[in-house]
């Protein structure tokens, strides 16, 4: 595979690689990315997930199942059993399944990954998804060489033991993070795997191929791919950063799927185009976008300030006036198209009963706040706190925007000294846990700076983690929304997006992807 003909030509145009006309009229896909992924190695990134969820395969996989839906299916695990008292998970691997490299898989790898992870020397990211394995925090600190709760069995039989029993460990082993890797390839490249070609091996539907860096990647089709061959024949993935160059470069046909979250000022063109028009396609984005509150800092260490800061923000202004419209306003902590979503109680936008709030509060002339704008982030959150600052002014909120770089902004929101900042979280994994304990649990709510310090969400939380009925699990979920969003006022929820493409007349099998990025596997999809 390796030694394939190069599949790019360099033309002048604007200094991008173009793809060979040849390319074009064969089974490739051509997509495009932002920014440079950096790694394959999934343990090392926290978003880049296009290369993982084509190289790579998980123990059980979360395949769309509708708009902004997904259901978990067995992957590399053909079946697993979980044992009543919830804490022991034994799965059972499919036989013959290959790594890229031609070693089968086999019950060692997935315990090699997984230690891999969590031993203190790889500096992985992510290392949460394995908090409840017995002896993982062990492990990770550096006073143990292994890891209690992972066993091999035999070549095909996997045990995870963990410390008490997790609800959402399932949907967990579905994230990319929870990607395998081979041993015999891996540990001998230590942190040299997933930086090129020839340091990068999973048992996925493609094969990366080509490493540009800065510019591309090239993955081809797996012939050896345990559930077949990929009807795709590679994939090249561009690296564009620059909304107007996307365009253009789809236009011109150069581009297989026009992502609008890498740019969003183009949708407008898009929707009203009557050539594209019948070609959008667009689904539930399974993510949330937020106003974040720290209580440790006044004047929001005063409930009637934070309500009012949240009747203050004009949500559907923002969604409208950013995003087009294109999405919907979002009450709780979870968004729609995560399990166990539920109708919230709605914020109320009146900016009138807002600045009566500060009066109550004791800030009848208004009161100074900051908001946080990280300099080196996109535009489009000094375009929100922009309008967020001009908009709260009405309630008596005086708010200067405060910059600071990112590394900055990370020690002060690990200290809990951050102001109230915007921000997104998207679904790793399709689960409530996924959001509620990021944010409210004791130690989520201390290492992102919202100091939310209930000790009845901390114990719900604690409780809805090790629950096994899911409708005893849900109703807690949804007494928490209320209280964490409505009695707390702990946080803004603002809105989910829809996730809008625009795909070539060519491409076949396009499904928007449950999640909330724009990561997906392209295993299914076709190109005429």
């Amino acid at each position: 595979m390796l030694d394939k003909l190069r599949l790019l030509v360099t033309t002048g145009l604007l200094g991008l690689t173009l793809m060979s006309p040849t390319l074009a009229a064969d089974h490739t896909l051509r997509i495009a990315y932002t920014e440079d992924p950096k790694t394959a190695d999934v343990q090392k990134t926290s978003d880049a997930y296009t290369l993982p969820l084509n190289i790579f395969d998980r123990l059980v996989e979360a395949e769309t199942s509708g708009p902004g839906q997904s259901k978990l299916t067995p992957g590399l695990a053909e079946s697993w059993d979980i044992s009543e008292d919830g804490k022991t998970y034994t799965f059972h691997l499919r036989k013959g399944v290959l790594f890229h490299s031609g070693e089968e898989l086999k019950a060692d790898d997935v315990v090699f990954t997984f230690d891999r992870m969590l031993d203190p020397k790889t500096k992985a990211l992510g290392t949460d998804i394995l908090d409840f394995v017995d002896g993982a925090s062990e492990r990770l600190d550096g006073t143990a060489a292994t890891v209690r709760g992972l066993q091999a069995v035999d070549d095909y039989t996997v045990k995870i033991v963990l410390k008490e029993p997790y609800a959402a460990f399932i949907a967990l082993m579905a994230s990319p993070q929870a990607s395998i890797f081979n041993r015999k390839f891996t540990e001998p490249l230590g942190d040299q795997f997933g930086l090129s070609p020839e340091t990068t091996n999973g048992t996925g539907p493609f094969i990366l191929t080509e490493y540009n860096l800065n510019d591309s990647q090239v993955m081809e089709a797996n012939e050896n791919y345990y559930k077949g061959r990929s009807k795709l024949d590679r994939i090249v993935v561009r690296v564009v950063a620059d909304a107007e160059t996307l365009r253009m470069l789809f236009e011109s046909d150069e581009l297989d799927v026009f992502d609008v979250d890498y740019a969003m000022t183009q949708l407008p063109y898009f929707l009203a185009s009557d050539k594209w028009k019948d070609q959008i396609r667009s689904g539930p984005r399974v993510g949330i976008y937020y106003y974040h509150i720290n209580q440790a800092l006044k004047p929001f260490d005063d409930v009637r300030v934070r309500k009012a800061f949240q009747m203050a923000i004009n949500r559907k202004e923002i969604l409208e006036k950013n995003f087009y419209g294109k999405g919907m306003l979002e009450n709780g902590v979870i968004p729609r198209g995560v399990v166990c979503y539920a109708s919230a109680t709605p914020i109320e936008y009146n900016p009138e009963k807002a600045k009566q709030l500060l009066t109550e509060a004791g800030y009848p002339d208004g009161v100074d706040i900051n908001l946080t704008q990280v300099s080196s982030w996109s535009s489009k959150w000094s375009d929100m706190n922009q309008i967020i600052q001009a908009q709260i002014k009405a309630s008596g909120f005086n708010a200067q925007i405060k910059m600071m770089d990112e590394s900055a902004y990370f020690d002060a929101r690990k200290a809990g000294t951050v102001d109230n900042y915007t921000q997104t979280w998207s679904a790793d994994f399709n689960d409530p846990d996924n959001f509620f304990y990021t944010f409210f649990s004791k130690s989520g709510t201390a290492v992102r700076g919202y100091n939310n310090n209930d000790p009845e969400v901390f114990a719900a939380l604690d409780k809805a983690r090790t629950m096994t009925n899911p409708e005893e699990r849900c109703a807690l979920y949804q007494k928490m929304n209320e209280k964490i969003v409505q009695e707390d006022a702990a946080w803004v929820p603002l809105f989910s997006l829809d996730h809008t493409y625009i795909v070539q007349p060519r491409v076949k099998n396009f499904t928007v992807p449950w999640n909330g990025w724009s990561d997906m596997s392209y295993y299914q999809m076709e190109v005429e």
